[in-house]
């Protein structure tokens, strides 16, 4: 198994735009080229907005292009806690402004012409063990009373792999390969006359009050107004909110390509793509070309300035562990590479957007689920920025100026959830 630096979606792009050198001014500064910086430049653009767009790497080169590909109308909190903790209105309000982010990429494939093999197969929150099933029927109807598109399936009729009980089936959504998608929403938003300067990172960023000068390698932004669209790297910056993000690094494996009568013959005739509910998910799914893609299980936490990597040997490894516990009527299927990426995980599991000073506004849409998500606030947050009324769906997730308390995600507590699930896998060996 071949361990690589790079997304294993997608090749890199043809052309890289130069890095900025001097000092410029412009409206709007837009900080960080994932999916949600691209839209929010893409809408300030759309709106005649003189719009700059700073990447530290290319655009599209982290976490959109790295992640396992899902378009979900899921959040990372548990449904069953948030319904508990939440108010119905709030949650239900949660689950509308996710379900909306689907329509919204689902939209931004086509209004752009990406061709990224998108497939509307909805997605099963898949389980193991009694217990979890249990919890899906409990999740699935905490959803459905939240007006989520979620249905509680179960047995051979749910055409899942032999091992895999049932689960909440979400009623939207689906799968693509990300790395093709980050690749064509770059070319949407350079065809738009967004300036965007890649290999630029942000070195400070600073609200002088009347506006805001950004300090990079080798030149300075002067702007009316920035947004901060910098996922796991916001604890780099000293103007993004204390304990925003807690960087943690996720892992993905490959197969060989696999006969399609193969996958009939352990039961996956659904094809849908599957996470579990485990503490700390693993995803499954079958891509386009044949494959197998899957990951998460076991995770680790980082400091900023975060290092491009590789996954680590023994994270892989038990990640094809889990692959042959999961299907072993799949037993000699090769792993073929590994890669993964950063993702931001804010204290409260929730997507949140706020403000991180007059000037400047911020969003951390992702804790693993925010592939839609994140693209769906760029776009509100860039009509926010330019003097529109809090949308319904940013109200769902709007932070303020709140401050944010110390996160509990930390390489112990994870540990320590992988232990934990491990360990509910043995039981449910014991009793299934």
């Amino acid at each position: 198994m071949q361990l690589i630096h790079e997304t294993g979606w997608a090749e890199p792009p043809a052309a890289i735009d130069p890095p900025l050198t001097g000092d410029i001014d412009c409206d709007v500064v837009v900080i960080g080229g994932g999916g949600g910086g691209m839209s929010a430049a893409l809408r300030l653009a759309e709106n005649g907005v003189d719009v700059v767009l700073l990447e530290a790497q290319t655009l599209g080169w982290g976490a959109t292009s790295r992640n396992a590909g899902y378009i979900t109308n899921s959040i990372a909190a548990d449904p069953e806690l948030l319904g508990k903790l939440l108010k119905h209105d709030r949650l239900r309000d949660l689950y509308r402004y996710a379900e909306n982010a689907v329509h919204f990429a689902e939209d931004a494939i086509a209004r752009h012409g990406i061709d990224c093999g998108y497939q509307r197969a909805g997605i099963v929150m898949a389980a193991v063990s009694k217990g979890q099933l249990r919890h899906a029927r409990r999740n699935a109807k905490v959803m459905a009373e939240a007006g989520s598109s979620a249905e509680f399936v179960e047995g051979p009729a749910a055409g899942l792999p032999e091992g895999f009980l049932g689960g909440m089936r979400e009623g939207v959504g689906g799968t693509l390969n990300p790395g093709e998608f980050a690749l064509g929403l770059r070319a949407a938003t350079i065809a738009a006359g967004v300036r965007a300067y890649e290999h630029t990172p942000a070195r400070d960023v600073t609200d002088t009050g009347d506006g805001v000068t950004v300090e990079t390698t080798d030149g300075t932004v002067r702007a009316r107004k920035a947004l901060l669209t910098t996922n796991a790297h916001s604890a780099g910056l000293s103007i993004a909110p204390k304990n925003l993000a807690t960087p943690v690094w996720t892992s993905l494996v490959e197969t060989e390509p696999i006969a399609p009568e193969r996958l009939d013959e352990i039961g996956w005739t659904s094809r849908a793509p599957m996470v579990t509910l485990h503490m700390i998910i693993e995803s499954y799914r079958v891509t386009p070309r044949g494959t197998i893609v899957f990951g998460t299980r076991r995770v680790q936490t980082g400091r900023n300035p975060l290092p491009g990597r590789t996954p680590a040997q023994n994270v892989a490894d038990d990640l094809v562990r889990g692959f042959r516990e999961r299907f072993p009527g799949l037993h000699d299927v090769k792993p073929q590479r590994a890669w993964g990426g950063w993702i931001g995980m804010s204290s409260t599991w929730l997507p949140v957007a706020g403000e991180a000073s007059d000037n400047v506004l911020y969003s951390l849409a992702c804790n693993g689920h925010g592939f839609a998500q994140a693209q769906y606030v760029g776009h509100l947050l860039a009509d926010r920025i330019g003097g529109a009324p809090l949308h319904d769906d940013l109200a769902a997730i709007w932070h303020g100026r709140k401050r944010f308390w110390p996160s509990l995600v930390s390489g112990p507590a994870l540990y320590a959830a992988w232990l934990a699930d491990r360990a509910s896998d043995r039981l449910a060996a014991l009793t299934n």
